[in-house]
């Protein structure tokens, strides 16, 4: 048996980061990779809402934030996959 830690499986981190932008990436052990894109989330779904106007639908109105999301949401479930391969083939 490895010394290395079991990872949280991949569709954990698959329903986690579908929710919460950048926890998936705290999962996988990359805090600051997940602050990094929650903060990118938030700052571009506030600059596309001021450069919107009420006409626009929700999501029209937070498209950088919803764009960072799913670019996050793909980040950390390929993180994870890769993990946890290494680790089921290593074992």
């Amino acid at each position: 048996m490895s010394d290395a830690r079991k990872p949280v499986h991949p569709y954990v981190v698959l329903v986690v980061a579908s929710v919460l932008t950048g926890m998936g990436q705290v999962l996988n052990g990359q805090a600051s990779r997940g602050l990094m894109m929650a903060f990118a989330g938030l700052t571009l779904a506030w600059v596309s809402y001021n450069l919107t106007t009420p006409d626009h639908s929700f999501v029209g109105r937070y498209a950088g934030g919803f764009m960072i999301h799913a670019i996050a949401f793909m980040d950390a479930y390929r993180v994870s996959r890769f993990r946890w391969e290494h680790w089921r083939r290593t074992e």
